[in-house]
């Protein structure tokens, strides 16, 4: 019995240290999810959840700390009934986030592997409903458990904990250092945006009370019914990237954001973005080299990029994309991304805005 209990009690230890830490690497990334359900909730359960907006961030860095540092606390045993607690009440809220992300398919993707990993809403509820089996499994057993008698358990613990902070509060200041996302570096975008296959379908039918399944389509005239249909290689058959497009008031203008030697200014929110970092890449763009176009890319009305535009002095063309494109692009208000014929070359933060060679020795 000894042997299950502590099996149990290191799958669940190791993955929530593992949920955690995917997510410690990109706290935003965290925030913007909470963001979008704090939104879901204020107009379907009650107004007040938007009083949560604001400070999403840092209710996510707190959720992706804990998410660490109670998964190694139970794994070295370190209190264990107060672990097991707040393992408890946090497991019952990421049940609830994913039962309401399956059942009302609000939010398509709970987030609860960053983007690292792309659950269905349904297998992140079925993989919280086993957690919530495990944990209560271990409190049945709690006596079971004894409290680790290492020495320095409490010092495992509090470092755990700072690490995992600065790892977050380094990922907020600069970028996450492990890119999960579909725009990392390397990514070709115009051919992320095909598919590797063709769908492939299996289809239901029913014939003479019976079901059949088949990947060839039955005619009707021979009795066939057609009861449903699934594809049957979803990975393969939809694009990693399905939503990029740029635009302005003459049309599209994608193919032309992704022609040639780019740097884009990414500024979802142009008039929130950071002031400091505006002024540091409109000193860059006066000694960029004039073989790479500089254009900003915003979602802010073209009232507001005219205005940041005259008062920051910056002269370049801007395009419209959609808010939540951009953020994922990069984590970053306003943030610098260099592409050229459409392969994404570098990122750069605002607090790291580079030297125009840094920009040119990333170029072919």
């Amino acid at each position: 019995m000894k042997i299950i209990i502590d099996i149990v009690r290191y799958i669940v230890g190791g993955l929530f240290i593992f949920s955690g830490l995917v997510k410690v690497v990109d706290p935003v990334g965290t925030a913007i999810k909470l963001e979008e359900y704090f939104s879901v909730f204020a107009g379907d359960i009650a107004p007040f959840f938007s009083v949560f907006e604001p400070y999403a961030l840092v209710i996510g860095i707190i959720l992706n700390v804990l998410e660490v540092t109670l998964g190694v606390a139970l794994i070295i045993r370190w209190r264990v009934r107060y672990t097991l607690n707040l393992l408890s009440i946090m497991i019952v809220f990421f049940t609830f986030l994913t039962f309401y992300t399956a059942y009302f398919n609000k939010v398509t993707d709970c987030g609860c592997f960053g983007d690292a990993i792309t659950l269905t809403p349904w297998q992140s509820f079925t993989k919280d409903i086993i957690l919530v089996i495990l944990i209560g499994f271990l409190y049945l057993n709690i006596k079971k458990i004894k409290e680790s008698t290492f020495g320095p358990k409490n010092v495992i613990v509090i470092c755990t904990t700072a690490i995992s902070l600065l790892l977050c509060i380094y990922s907020i200041r600069h970028l996450p250092f492990i890119d999960f996302r579909a725009y990392k570096i390397g990514t070709n975008i115009p051919e992320a945006m095909k598919a590797k296959e063709n769908p492939k379908f299996q289809y239901t039918f029913e014939k003479d009370g019976k079901e059949i399944k088949t990947y060839e389509y039955k005619p009707e005239d021979e009795g066939y019914k057609l009861v449903g249909h699934e594809i049957t290689n979803p990975d393969a058959s939809t694009p990693k990237i399905t939503d990029f497009a740029t635009w302005n008031e003459s049309g599209d203008k994608t193919q032309t954001v992704l022609t040639g030697k780019k740097l884009w200014i990414v500024a979802y929110d142009i008039s929130n973005a950071n002031t400091i970092g505006l002024i540091d890449i409109n000193e860059l763009l006066t000694r960029l080299n004039p073989d790479i176009k500089p254009i900003i890319l915003t979602s802010s009305s073209a009232e507001e990029v005219l205005r940041i535009k005259a008062e920051r002095g910056i002269k370049t063309d801007f395009y419209y994309a959609d808010a939540t494109v951009l953020k994922t692009i990069i984590r970053s208000n306003p943030g610098l991304v260099l592409v050229e014929n459409g392969t994404v070359k570098g990122k750069w933060h605002y607090n790291d805005v580079p030297e125009p060679y840094n920009i040119t020795e990333k170029l072919n």
